[in-house]
């Protein structure tokens, strides 16, 4: 079974948007270092994922769940060291 043009769009472009995000996701995992992130734009950031994964669920789509499945756990994780370094 052939795989539709239009979901060969959607795997691409999850492919770059995530992979996008995870040299910054990695760094902050890494050093712990969250100078320069806005707490504010990370909350905004992750409840955006969230929904953007809730969409994927709701049309069944899978491009959209397994890309912003991962964005969101990293954005998780990101937002949860930003929050503590402010916190300190």
């Amino acid at each position: 079974m052939a795989i539709p043009l239009v979901e060969w769009v959607g795997i691409a472009a999850a492919c770059l948007t995530t992979s996008a995000f995870v040299p910054q996701a990695l760094s902050v995992l890494r050093t712990r270092n969250t100078n320069g992130i806005s707490l504010r734009m990370y909350v905004l950031f992750t409840l955006g994922v969230a929904l953007w994964l809730a969409y994927g669920l709701l049309i069944g789509s899978w491009p959209v769940i397994i890309a912003n499945t991962i964005t969101f756990l990293l954005a998780a994780v990101i937002l949860a060291i930003t929050w503590q370094n402010n916190r300190s």
